[in-house]
Protein backbone atom coordinates (compact mmCIF):
# COMPACT_ATOMS: atom_id res chain seq x y z
CA UNK A 1 0.00 0.00 0.00
CA UNK A 2 1.02 3.62 -0.86
CA UNK A 3 2.07 5.26 2.55
CA UNK A 4 -0.99 7.71 1.72
CA UNK A 5 -3.70 4.34 1.84
CA UNK A 6 -2.11 2.77 5.26
CA UNK A 7 -4.72 1.68 7.33
CA UNK A 8 -5.73 4.77 9.59
CA UNK A 9 -4.04 3.96 13.49
CA UNK A 10 -6.39 4.46 16.46
CA UNK A 11 -5.70 4.14 19.78
CA UNK A 12 -2.65 2.08 18.85
CA UNK A 13 -4.55 -0.12 16.32
CA UNK A 14 -5.13 -0.11 12.87
CA UNK A 15 -8.09 -0.93 10.91
CA UNK A 16 -8.59 -1.80 7.02
CA UNK A 17 -11.62 -2.29 5.39
CA UNK A 18 -11.70 -5.35 2.51
CA UNK A 19 -13.90 -2.99 0.70
CA UNK A 20 -11.08 -0.36 0.34
CA UNK A 21 -8.44 -2.50 -0.34
CA UNK A 22 -5.96 -1.78 -3.50
CA UNK A 23 -5.03 -4.66 -5.71
CA UNK A 24 -1.66 -6.23 -5.64
CA UNK A 25 -0.35 -4.99 -8.64
CA UNK A 26 -1.47 -1.32 -7.37
CA UNK A 27 0.55 -2.05 -4.58
CA UNK A 28 3.17 -3.24 -6.33
CA UNK A 29 4.30 -5.24 -3.16
CA UNK A 30 4.70 -8.70 -5.60
CA UNK A 31 7.74 -8.38 -8.33
CA UNK A 32 8.31 -10.93 -11.12
CA UNK A 33 11.58 -12.83 -11.26
CA UNK A 34 13.40 -14.86 -13.79
CA UNK A 35 11.89 -13.58 -16.80
CA UNK A 36 13.13 -13.99 -20.12
CA UNK A 37 12.37 -13.04 -23.69
CA UNK A 38 10.54 -16.79 -24.41
CA UNK A 39 8.59 -16.01 -20.76
CA UNK A 40 7.48 -12.83 -21.86
CA UNK A 41 6.07 -14.07 -25.20
CA UNK A 42 4.50 -17.29 -23.36
CA UNK A 43 2.72 -14.89 -20.64
CA UNK A 44 1.60 -12.44 -22.90
CA UNK A 45 -0.26 -14.86 -24.11
CA UNK A 46 -1.90 -15.80 -21.52
CA UNK A 47 -3.02 -12.56 -20.81
CA UNK A 48 -4.50 -11.73 -24.08
CA UNK A 49 -6.39 -15.54 -23.61
CA UNK A 50 -7.84 -13.90 -20.18
CA UNK A 51 -5.58 -14.94 -17.32
CA UNK A 52 -6.00 -12.07 -15.57
CA UNK A 53 -10.58 -12.17 -15.90
CA UNK A 54 -9.55 -15.68 -13.71
CA UNK A 55 -8.30 -14.02 -10.46
CA UNK A 56 -8.77 -11.05 -8.41
CA UNK A 57 -6.32 -10.42 -5.99
CA UNK A 58 -6.17 -7.37 -3.10
CA UNK A 59 -3.49 -6.23 -0.59
CA UNK A 60 -5.79 -6.22 2.76
CA UNK A 61 -2.75 -4.75 4.95
CA UNK A 62 0.91 -4.47 4.85
CA UNK A 63 3.72 -3.60 6.89
CA UNK A 64 7.13 -4.37 6.58
CA UNK A 65 7.75 -7.97 8.12
CA UNK A 66 3.91 -8.54 7.02
CA UNK A 67 1.32 -8.63 4.74
CA UNK A 68 -2.37 -9.69 4.03
CA UNK A 69 -3.54 -10.91 0.78
CA UNK A 70 -6.91 -11.63 -0.40
CA UNK A 71 -7.40 -14.02 -3.62
CA UNK A 72 -10.34 -15.11 -5.21
CA UNK A 73 -9.03 -17.56 -8.44
CA UNK A 74 -12.48 -18.97 -10.59
CA UNK A 75 -13.29 -22.38 -11.27
CA UNK A 76 -10.05 -24.05 -12.95
CA UNK A 77 -7.79 -21.06 -12.93
CA UNK A 78 -4.65 -22.46 -13.90
CA UNK A 79 -2.43 -21.31 -11.61
CA UNK A 80 0.75 -21.73 -12.99
CA UNK A 81 4.04 -23.66 -10.99
CA UNK A 82 5.51 -20.58 -9.27
CA UNK A 83 7.68 -19.61 -5.99
CA UNK A 84 7.91 -16.87 -3.44
CA UNK A 85 10.44 -15.65 -1.54
CA UNK A 86 9.05 -15.24 1.58
CA UNK A 87 7.25 -17.92 4.02
CA UNK A 88 3.56 -18.14 3.33
CA UNK A 89 0.40 -19.42 4.98
CA UNK A 90 -2.91 -19.66 3.28
CA UNK A 91 -5.93 -20.05 4.76
CA UNK A 92 -9.23 -20.97 2.78
CA UNK A 93 -12.17 -19.05 3.32
CA UNK A 94 -14.60 -19.98 1.07
CA UNK A 95 -14.79 -22.48 -1.93
CA UNK A 96 -12.51 -25.33 -2.05
CA UNK A 97 -9.16 -26.13 -4.15
CA UNK A 98 -6.51 -29.27 -4.71
CA UNK A 99 -3.19 -28.91 -3.75
CA UNK A 100 -1.50 -32.28 -5.10
CA UNK A 101 -3.46 -35.13 -4.26
CA UNK A 102 -5.39 -33.54 -0.97
CA UNK A 103 -8.82 -31.75 -0.84
CA UNK A 104 -8.78 -28.54 1.16
CA UNK A 105 -12.01 -26.73 1.82
CA UNK A 106 -13.40 -23.68 3.96
CA UNK A 107 -11.17 -23.48 7.05
CA UNK A 108 -8.50 -25.71 5.67
CA UNK A 109 -5.21 -24.25 4.92
CA UNK A 110 -1.22 -24.69 4.43
CA UNK A 111 2.33 -23.46 5.04
CA UNK A 112 4.74 -22.84 2.24
CA UNK A 113 8.39 -21.81 3.07
CA UNK A 114 10.11 -19.78 1.09
CA UNK A 115 11.13 -20.91 -2.06
CA UNK A 116 9.01 -24.16 -1.82
CA UNK A 117 7.44 -24.45 -5.57
CA UNK A 118 3.63 -25.20 -5.61
CA UNK A 119 0.83 -25.06 -7.45
CA UNK A 120 -2.50 -25.67 -6.81
CA UNK A 121 -6.34 -25.61 -8.70
CA UNK A 122 -9.20 -23.95 -7.67
CA UNK A 123 -12.78 -26.44 -7.01
CA UNK A 124 -15.85 -26.02 -9.32
CA UNK A 125 -16.88 -23.05 -7.44
CA UNK A 126 -13.39 -21.33 -7.02
CA UNK A 127 -11.28 -20.39 -4.08
CA UNK A 128 -10.90 -17.60 -1.81
CA UNK A 129 -7.99 -17.68 0.27
CA UNK A 130 -6.27 -15.33 2.59
CA UNK A 131 -2.12 -15.19 2.35
CA UNK A 132 -0.10 -14.60 4.86
CA UNK A 133 2.99 -13.45 4.46
CA UNK A 134 6.64 -12.93 6.30
CA UNK A 135 7.48 -9.83 4.46
CA UNK A 136 5.82 -6.92 3.12
CA UNK A 137 7.41 -7.26 -0.37
CA UNK A 138 8.05 -10.18 -1.98
CA UNK A 139 8.53 -12.02 -5.24
CA UNK A 140 6.71 -14.25 -7.80
CA UNK A 141 9.16 -16.88 -9.76
CA UNK A 142 7.20 -18.28 -12.17
CA UNK A 143 8.68 -21.71 -13.30
CA UNK A 144 7.06 -22.28 -16.61
CA UNK A 145 9.58 -20.14 -18.49
CA UNK A 146 8.91 -21.46 -22.06
CA UNK A 147 6.21 -20.24 -24.85
CA UNK A 148 5.34 -23.95 -24.77
CA UNK A 149 4.33 -23.84 -21.08
CA UNK A 150 2.55 -20.86 -21.31
CA UNK A 151 0.76 -21.83 -24.59
CA UNK A 152 -0.66 -24.90 -22.84
CA UNK A 153 -1.40 -22.01 -19.97
CA UNK A 154 -3.25 -19.99 -22.73
CA UNK A 155 -5.27 -22.56 -24.01
CA UNK A 156 -6.70 -23.70 -20.40
CA UNK A 157 -7.68 -20.48 -19.78
CA UNK A 158 -9.25 -19.78 -23.09
CA UNK A 159 -11.31 -22.95 -22.35
CA UNK A 160 -12.65 -21.63 -18.81
CA UNK A 161 -13.36 -18.10 -19.57
CA UNK A 162 -16.56 -18.32 -21.20
CA UNK A 163 -17.55 -20.01 -17.90
CA UNK A 164 -15.50 -17.00 -15.91
CA UNK A 165 -17.73 -14.46 -17.53
CA UNK A 166 -20.63 -15.17 -15.28
CA UNK A 167 -18.62 -16.64 -12.25
CA UNK A 168 -19.12 -14.68 -8.57
CA UNK A 169 -16.76 -15.16 -5.56
CA UNK A 170 -17.90 -18.13 -3.31
CA UNK A 171 -19.95 -17.14 -0.38
CA UNK A 172 -17.42 -15.51 2.17
CA UNK A 173 -17.41 -12.53 3.75
CA UNK A 174 -13.97 -11.39 3.01
CA UNK A 175 -15.16 -8.88 -0.16
CA UNK A 176 -18.76 -8.57 0.75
Amino acid sequence: MADDARPQSVSGYEIFRSAEAPSLDETAHMEVTGMNPEFQAGITKALEAGFAEGNVVKTLFSRPGFSLTYAWFKSGFPLPLHTHNADCLYYIVAGSLHLGTEALGPGDGFFLPADKAYRYTPGPKGVEVLEFRTQEDFDINFLAKSLPAWEKIAAAVSARKPDWANETAPPSAVLA
